[in-house]
């Protein structure tokens, strides 16, 4: 499938699920060696990062726990600039690494929140992870550590992204077609 139609907008593929895959494989491999004797916690950031996550926890080597926040910025292709966390972290993180596990930075805005919400938890380190980097937007300075790829500012679909709730389960993942 070359293409796809979501609700009113024509997508193309732009990142094949090969290349997703071998990119979640360097990462997972980098983190297994930078946290080995390190027990960190992946915190993945839903509803898009879901099967980054799994892929990527899969993959990882080490002694690992994984949970997952819930914040909401976007409605439909924008960004609303409002950020607000839906389902919070139970899990005690004092004095422990902490992998936040991101589909995707943008703005940097929803990752800077997360971040200081997090620091006032006593982590040992925060570190960022992301499939996909969009270094032109970024609003925030951000040490993005792991990153899959780096994307122009276009909107995509799929391998976890979606447009108002859909295209999720596309596996590979699609550039919205102007």
């Amino acid at each position: 499938m070359s293409t796809v139609k979501i609700i009113d907008k024509e997508f193309a593929i732009s990142i094949p699920e090969e290349r997703i895959l071998a990119e979640v494989d360097r990462l997972a491999k980098q983190i297994s060696q930078d946290f080995e004797g390190k027990n960190p916690l992946f915190l993945g950031v839903l509803n898009g990062s879901f099967m980054f996550a799994a892929d990527l926890f899969r993959r990882i080597t080490i002694p690992a726990e994984i949970s997952f926040v819930k914040l909401a910025s976007y409605e439909g292709t924008a960004s609303t600039g409002v950020i607000k966390e839906v389902i919070g972290l139970s899990e005690n993180i004092t004095g422990r690494p902490i992998i936040i596990v991101e589909d995707i930075v943008d703005t940097g805005c929803t990752m800077r929140k997360l971040i200081e919400n997090l620091g006032t938890r006593s982590p040992e380190s925060i570190h960022v992870c992301t499939l996909l980097l969009k270094p032109e937007k970024l609003k925030v300075a951000l040490d993005v550590e792991y990153v899959a790829l780096e994307i122009p500012n276009d909107f995509i679909v799929g391998y976890g992204l979606d447009y108002d709730g859909y295209g999720r389960n596309l596996r590979d993942i699609y550039t919205v077609v102007e």
